[in-house]
């Protein structure tokens, strides 16, 4: 008889804590500092997830380690969808990959929720820099070698890895300077700190507009609507280069299917909203919204292209 009642309490636990979910705030981390592009997703999605779910949806940005101390506090968190993760290829794919000693596996310790959005990277420069294309920008680099700068969002991120990529396919070499995230790196370029970065074009849009910061190239193989005259690295020598970032939410792996559904259910209404389409678009991006199962299936990918990646290069991170 004790058996049987305690079947039927797990069989009614998961549909009534899905109704009662959320009935406090949820926190969505970012593993990276405030203004780059990850936090830009997490503060566009969190005002409407907070109208649809009917709880405070807040935003904890927890930097450091490529991505990976925010990823490890989420995939450690209680399976109770109130800690999700708001993530990129730096997180899922690529700080794995480098770091020798990873916090977290991220096809294990992690339940998709869906792919918010899409967008390019692009090469920036400094405008004090004298180059104003990226055959001019390699040009200069080689008279220099190891003299010019290159930002990161941090070791082992993907614009870390992306940089590593152009340089090397390009035959220069720069100085590497790692930051917390990508708005302190474009806050140093835009002082003239640094001499160039590979940044989501999110995240740099409006200083490229301003004719604050210079952009050489973009990395996907077409050109981007918001930069039409801005030619792609392949139209600039790199054969075959195309790189962007698709960011997305992610739950610790045991939170049960229910609430998966709920938030997966509310955030495709949220990217569904014209006024966050248009937002998106003015950055650069394109919003997304796929199934937890096509956003699983996608990391699983794209953790195993950047696996092949980081080893022919040898790259790593301690």
């Amino acid at each position: 008889m004790n058996r049987l009642l305690i079947t039927l309490a797990l069989a009614f636990a998961a549909p009534a804590h899905a109704q009662t979910y959320p009935n406090k705030t949820i926190r969505i981390v970012v593993p990276f500092a405030p203004g780059g592009n990850v936090d830009i997703n997490a503060r566009a999605v969190a005002p409407g997830l907070t109208e649809l779910l009917g709880q405070p949806v807040v935003v904890d940005n927890r930097a450091g380690a490529g991505g990976m101390i925010g990823g490890e506090i989420v995939a450690k968190a209680p399976p109770d969808g109130y800690t999700l993760l708001m993530a990129s290829n730096s997180v899922y794919s690529v700080a794995p990959n480098v770091f020798a000693k990873p916090l977290y596996n991220p096809i294990r310790d992690y339940a998709a929720i869906s792919g918010i959005s899409n967008v390019p990277f692009v090469l920036i420069s400094h405008p004090s820099v004298p180059a104003k294309t990226f055959k001019e920008f390699v040009a200069l680099v080689k008279t220099k070698p190891g003299q010019m700068t290159m930002a990161t969002a941090g070791t082992g991120t993907s614009n870390h890895l992306v940089g590593e990529l152009i340089q090397m396919n390009a035959g220069i070499r720069m100085t590497g300077v790692p930051y917390k995230g990508s708005g302190p790196a474009l806050i140093d370029l835009l002082g003239g700190q640094v001499d160039s970065h590979v940044d989501q074009l999110t995240a740099s849009m409006g200083y490229i507009r301003s004719g604050k910061i210079r952009a050489l190239a973009v990395t996907t193989d077409k050109r981007a609507p918001l930069l039409p005259d801005v030619p792609t690295l392949a139209e600039q020598g790199l054969k075959g280069f195309d790189a962007t970032t698709i960011t997305g939410l992610l739950a610790p792996a045991a939170t049960s299917k229910e609430v998966i559904d709920r938030v997966h259910g509310a955030l495709v209404k949220v990217t569904a909203q014209q006024t966050i389409r248009d937002r998106f678009a003015a950055l650069g991006a394109t919003t997304l919204g796929n199934s937890p199962a096509e956003f699983s299936e996608y990391i699983k990918q794209d953790y195993a292209k950047w696996q092949k990646v980081v080893k022919a290069a040898n790259i790593s991170a301690n």
